[in-house]
């Protein structure tokens, strides 16, 4: 496997995007994960991305997209969020990536007035439309896992059954994170449902109960019993760290430095990085 960080680590940085891709790669990292809505990227910022990951050789791997309107009960904001998700698979595709990481919304009003069904339905229709245009530009997407009570996908079993009524197993994929998977109590043997299924993994820590994003260590998050389920699954693709901001901003470079250096010991002891 390889080590990868998602760039919306370095937000706290203050500094222009190609200071987080230099340090990403001085700190040792194989890969970078970009954050960064394509309808708010000019043509320049996306070319100091693409020719900064270049020079530091450190491969853009994965795009990172929120789109919770693609189950709005709205037709008009769905076709919105078709719409601006076609951009930024454009955009992966610019980049050199190779998946979108989508991120599917929440079921409204306590899934009454709007039948959860119609929303689940919305859901697997224009992730359809996504797939094919991934497809043509030869991309894979990559869903993820969301441990909110509300969230689409919010189990194994939920993620298993959307992806297979999407159909389309060679290009609309999971993502697997870790801390995710903890905080809906997924046992380590479930994870064996999604072989075959893994398109990407996101790794973080979190106290347990509520979401955290925090480097390896500083929760309760048995990391490394799930980064060996997945590796179990025959997966041998990327593990990005996700980090939400340090509680000391001016230390952000100690915060994902550590992140790093805790990740690499759990893959070295399980001896998954290649």
């Amino acid at each position: 496997m390889k080590l990868g960080l998602i760039n919306s680590a370095w937000a706290q940085s203050g500094r222009e995007t190609s200071f987080g891709i230099r340090k990403t790669k001085e700190l040792g990292f194989d890969t970078i994960d970009v954050f960064t809505d394509p309808l708010d990227t000019d043509g320049e910022e996306r070319r100091l991305i693409r020719e900064t990951a270049a020079e530091c050789g450190l491969p853009i791997v994965s795009v990172c997209c929120v789109a919770v309107g693609l189950i709005d009960f709205n037709p008009s904001v769905q076709r919105f969020h078709v719409d601006r998700c076609k951009a930024y698979l454009d955009l992966v595709a610019e980049l050199g990536a190779t998946n979108l990481l989508l991120v599917l919304g929440e079921y409204v009003w306590q899934r009454e007035v709007i039948p959860p069904a119609e929303q689940w339905d919305a859901g697997v229709r224009n992730t359809r439309l996504l797939g094919e245009h991934a497809r043509s530009l030869g991309l894979r997407i990559a869903l993820e896992l969301e441990p909110f009570h509300e969230s689409l996908l919010n189990s194994v079993d939920e993620m298993v059954r959307f992806i297979r009524d999407v159909g389309m197993t060679d290009t609309v994929r999971a993502n697997c994170d870790i801390s995710h998977l903890h905080l809906v109590h997924t046992p380590f043997e479930k994870v064996a449902s999604l072989q075959g299924l893994i398109e990407h993994v996101h790794l973080s820590d979190c106290n347990g109960r509520t979401h955290g994003d925090l480097p390896p260590g500083r929760g309760v998050t048995p990391i490394q019993d799930y980064l060996r389920a997945i590796r179990e699954t025959g997966y041998d693709g990327v593990v990005s760290i996700e980090l939400e901001y340090s509680p000391e901003p001016s230390r952000i470079e100690e915060w994902v430095a550590e992140a790093y250096r805790e990740t690499d010991k759990i893959m070295q002891r399980l001896k998954c990085r290649s």
